[in-house]
């Protein structure tokens, strides 16, 4: 039979399961044949204890899962600093941080606010860079990367090898409008936020927008580099019994023969 291979790398956000302990985590997510995690900040990998997110990455890579990144809570807020959460990734083995731009709207924010989030974020990805971290930004509403004239804005003002973004499904649009804001930033996006809400936050199984999500994958594989990632987030009721049919969904979608 001829091999399957992924368009991207199957994987879980740990926050996900936020009242779970890492090791739980990392059983369903074997089980679930995930290939990789995100481990948070808030719960699971606080940032600055090194200690804890080492004892974490060889848990993971001793289930033979990979890390693929640290979802931090660095929010670029002024003299914010960003050592803290680059030396927990680096205890992680990740070799991106997910990073949220301010705490304020595009349209809200003012000149002032976004030029210093320009610049904390300019200079995260610097220091990010000589430890040879990427970053990626949190595309999401109440942050300067909530939409993609945002995002592209914001890349381009940042300008920095090292800055990429994420990318998931805004909240209460159409299919189409969905497609059109992740196909203005695919080029950009290093990792996707995989869930199903419909028609707003109301969470819904993978299966139920699988015309979208097969549009979005079809869009992803046709670029000359896809993003890495699809990392599975929000289950209905936080459910740990749904992961292992959630990811057969997502593995099913993302392969290609």
């Amino acid at each position: 039979m001829e091999e399957m291979e992924m368009i991207m790398r199957p994987g879980l956000c740990s926050v996900t399961f936020r009242r779970l302990d890492p090791e739980q985590i990392i059983a369903l997510a074997a089980e679930a044949q995930l290939e990789a995690i995100e481990w948070g900040g808030d719960v699971h990998v606080p940032a600055g204890d090194v200690d804890r997110a080492a004892r974490i990455a060889r848990a993971t890579t001793d289930a033979g899962l990979a890390v693929c990144s640290y979802g931090s809570y660095f929010h670029a807020d002024p003299g914010e600093s960003i050592t803290s959460v680059l030396d927990s990734a680096q205890a992680l083995g990740a070799d991106r941080v997910r990073i949220w731009a301010g705490r304020v709207d595009s349209a809200q924010a003012a000149s002032e606010e976004y030029a210093r989030i320009v610049a904390v974020l300019r200079d995260a990805a610097a220091e990010a860079s000589d430890r040879r971290i990427a970053l990626a930004l949190e595309y999401h509403r109440g942050t300067v990367a909530d939409g993609p004239d945002a995002v592209l804005r914001l890349l381009a003002d940042v300008a920095h090898p090292a800055l990429t973004t994420y990318w998931q499904p805004s909240v209460g649009i159409s299919d189409d409008v969905v497609l059109a804001e992740f196909d203005a930033i695919a080029a950009h996006t290093s990792a996707l936020h995989v869930f199903s809400w419909w028609p707003q936050a109301e969470r819904r199984r993978l299966h139920e927008r699988a015309a979208m999500w097969q549009r979005i994958l079809d869009v992803a594989a046709a670029l000359p580099v896809p993003p890495r990632d699809a990392l599975l987030e929000f289950l209905p009721d936080d459910d740990p019994a749904l992961l292992t049919v959630e990811s057969a969904t997502l593995r099913r979608w993302l392969a290609r023969s």
